[in-house]
């Protein structure tokens, strides 16, 4: 049996990696709305010239014949925009515009309706050892986390309607091959092998690899116990910063030298240059439990962590040489 499959945010980091891994299951076709026709997408990708996103957008043509939307577009953070002054311009395009196309698509006739939301939706910030569930009663801080929790909402009570069904997923970081902003820019400054004052972070983050989370998106398709449902998602393995940067260091192969000065210190002064949310990253701690995927779904994370970023590490320094 065949199926039609829309994948919004294609040409973002997430967006291409769940095409290519959808061109390559059988008796499926993918449709890509974009704003860039020139954009590089296997020859059995349908695109469609979508301007922009926003309560205005007709996604006539993107949705005919489609039986899954996979959404993962949308006005991500970015900092200088904390401020409660953006929130209106985060809900025009990831509150009316997802509900918008979500509409659309009831009318459409989609089947489901997977929204990639985002772990901010829980909050920013856990005691160690005490991990956000799917569940827990949302902590939404910031207007983008707030835009993507009224989103789920709106999803959510469409959901309840029994007009389509609604899956959501939260990911934590995603990294993988190809990866940017922080991540990238954290193995960039490894690689220089300069002494950094990371040798002493205790803290517990989760991540998530491109492999993993595409792999649960490809499950919440199907399955029939993903209806309706909120699921977080990582690589079932935490690490402290510190950990982290050590692993990075092996799989670079080189010489860095992470100086045991401690956290306190360290925050003070990311305080004082103004750089709180960053400190907020490098030293306090996010974990997630993700049992609910394997008691629902039966779904656990095919790709270890440190196969994972092994993997990232050589992308990176391919990219690098070439």
């Amino acid at each position: 049996m065949s199926r039609k499959i829309l994948v919004t945010g294609a040409t973002g980091f997430l967006g291409k990696a769940l095409i290519r891994r959808f061109c390559n299951l059988s008796n499926t076709s993918v449709v890509a709305p974009v704003r860039n026709m020139d954009g590089d997408f296997p020859e059995v990708v349908s695109r469609i010239y979508i301007p922009s996103i926003d309560s205005g957008t007709d996604w006539t043509e993107s949705l005919s014949g489609v039986d899954v939307v996979v959404h993962t577009a949308a006005r991500v953070h970015v900092a200088g925009e904390d401020s409660a002054q953006f929130l209106e311009k985060f809900r025009a395009i990831n509150v009316q515009g997802t509900l918008n196309l979500a509409r659309q698509a009831v009318q459409a006739g989609v089947r489901r309706f997977i929204f990639i939301s985002t772990i901010k939706v829980n909050g920013e910030i856990t005691s160690p050892g005490c991990a956000f569930l799917a569940d827990d009663i949302p902590k939404p801080m910031g207007p983008y986390a707030i835009s993507k929790f009224e989103a789920e909402q709106g999803l959510l009570e469409l959901a309840n309607t029994g007009a389509i069904e609604v899956v959501i997923v939260r990911p934590v970081l995603i990294y993988g091959a190809g990866v940017g902003a922080n991540f990238q820019q954290m193995m960039h400054l490894l690689k220089k092998g300069v002494p950094l004052p990371f040798g002493a972070v205790s803290n517990s983050r989760s991540f998530v690899s491109l492999e993993n989370v595409t792999d649960l998106i490809e499950t919440c398709i199907d399955h029939p116990c993903a209806v309706n449902q909120v699921f977080l998602v990582s690589d079932n393995s935490d690490l402290s910063t510190t950990q982290l940067m050590r692993r990075l260091i092996t799989y670079l192969e080189v010489k860095t030298w992470l100086m045991p000065v401690p956290v306190g210190l360290l925050i003070f002064l990311a305080s004082l240059m103004g750089r709180r949310s960053i400190a907020q990253r490098l030293f306090g701690s996010l974990q997630v439990d993700i049992s609910k995927n394997q008691q629902l779904l039966g779904w656990t994370p095919p790709v270890s962590l440190d196969d994972a970023l092994s993997r990232t590490v050589r992308h990176f320094l391919d990219a690098r040489r070439s």
